[in-house]
């Protein structure tokens, strides 16, 4: 055995000295990105951002926090992306042994048999033999090493993958729990409509007694309440469903969803977008693609190591006894080294290279295209949240004045100063003013969820 090291250690010492001096992987570098402009016309006055808030800081409603706790335990998407990051991790693992040398042991029985010419059959006894074997390949070139980082890249995007679905589960929960307290309050408001509709019919009757109108007023009012009334199941069918698909994200089977009132809830007024930079920290979506570039990137290492010789050593060592596996025998052992450099394979090696090139040039566009994605996300959503509040100012004066028009008309018809058309058409306006107002309200509040969402927050 020390003749052998005595040949191969200068030999293998050679190999490493020369490989040392020849890079062939490249280090890594991060994708340029260009920010400038990225949020529009909204340029942000410092760091500060919602998207460092914790979720319960960002929304307060009680009944709400508790249903985004029970989806961040449950939600059946966010368990299967927890899945994969085992999954990943599991490979990254494996990828570190990859450094240290295989053992495998054998054991085996042989027997054979011979014939002469005579065609006499002669028994030669068995052979038993036990051996351990070993392999190790140097990583002269930087493939196992860059197959290691790349694993690495693949297990950190599962991570941050993870986190972009918590953040997406925290926003659809809070998104479709403000829409049921909107389409509550949408059918609170109906319901009183129509009854508002039924005393206007009960008026139209008294002053059709009075010759004040004419039966076509009774009528017509009568059809715009049932216009009112048709609207209900539509709300209620929409409750229904809305109910349903929240459940459905906190991984639950289908019925009624605990919530508050719709008038309790209040946003935030105070939007802090932060800088477009900080977007590659707080979204975990950006520094997904990130890490799928980096993964692309250590492939492509990879795939050049396959141009140079790859160097693998082996030993072995054993027992072989022709009496029994425990009887009197020998000892064998051997030392290998070998050196194996690819010449012709079909061009495998060059369309790796090429594959593995073309995937890096992919995921940093995938990389280009997230970052312009969040920029857009962030430019709607401060947009939406700044339109709805103007929307708010005036709405509230629309109301006003709707709701002057519907009393006066209701007064001047009792005295046939005013034709009934005009008291139909106040309230109709004054009806269809109120569920604006608070599609307004549920605009602002998702423009919030938006925003939020888009910097990046929800995960921590």
């Amino acid at each position: 055995m020390n003749s052998y090291l005595k040949i191969y250690l200068p030999v293998i010492g050679l190999i490493i000295v020369l490989s040392a001096s020849c890079k062939v992987t490249k280090p890594y570098q991060k994708p340029a990105v260009d920010l400038e402009g990225l949020y529009r016309e909204h340029v942000a006055a410092d760091t500060v951002t919602i998207a460092n808030l914790h979720w319960k800081e960002m929304f307060t409603d009680t009944l709400l926090q508790k249903l985004i706790g029970e989806g961040i335990q449950r939600n059946l998407n966010l368990q299967a992306a927890y899945s994969r990051i085992r999954q990943s991790k599991a490979y990254f693992e494996q990828s570190k042994l990859a450094f240290l040398p295989s053992l495998n042991s054998d054991a085996s029985a042989i027997a054979t048999t011979s014939s002469n010419q005579n065609k006499v059959r002669s028994v030669i006894p068995y052979q038993y033999q036990a051996e351990l074997t070993t392999s190790w390949e140097a990583d002269l070139w930087g493939k196992l090493s860059s197959a290691k980082r790349a694993n690495l890249a693949a297990m950190l995007q599962a991570e941050a993958n993870a986190r972009a679905v918590q953040t997406e589960l925290v926003a659809s929960i809070a998104t479709s729990y403000y829409r049921l307290l909107a389409l509550d309050d949408q059918l609170l408001i109906t319901r009183q409509s129509l009854k508002n509709w039924q005393s206007t019919v009960d008026i139209m009757k008294k002053l059709k007694t009075a010759d004040v109108v004419t039966g076509a007023a009774v009528v017509q009012s009568e059809s715009s309440k049932y216009a009112v009334a048709v609207t209900i199941p539509d709300l209620m069918q929409s409750i229904r469903e809305t109910e349903n698909g929240l459940n459905l994200l906190l991984g639950n089977v289908p019925g009624p969803v605990a919530r508050s009132k719709f008038d309790q809830i209040h946003p935030i007024t105070l939007l802090q977008t932060g800088v477009p930079v900080q977007l590659l920290a707080n979204r975990p979506d950006v520094q997904a693609a990130e890490y799928g570039f980096k993964n692309a990137f250590e492939l492509s290492n990879v795939a050049r190591t396959y141009f140079y010789p790859s160097l693998t050593i082996s030993a072995g060592g054993g027992y072989t006894s022709y009496s029994s596996f425990f009887g009197p025998g020998s000892w064998i052992g051997s030392l290998t080294g070998g050196l194996t450099q690819p010449i012709f394979n079909k061009g495998a090696n060059k369309t790796r290279l090429k594959v593995a090139l073309e995937q890096q040039q992919q995921a940093v566009l995938s990389f280009q295209t997230a970052i312009l994605t969040a920029g857009q996300e962030v430019s709607n959503a401060m947009y939406s949240y700044q339109k709805a509040s103007e929307k708010k100012i005036t709405r509230a004066s629309q109301l006003e004045n709707l709701e002057k028009s519907v009393q006066y008309t209701q007064a001047l018809v009792r005295y046939g100063s005013a034709n009934y058309t005009e008291v139909l058409t106040a309230q109709q306006s004054f009806l269809a003013a109120q569920l604006s107002q608070v599609n307004d309200q549920l605009q602002q509040l998702q423009a919030t969820v938006s925003l939020y969402r888009a910097l990046g927050g929800g995960w921590k």
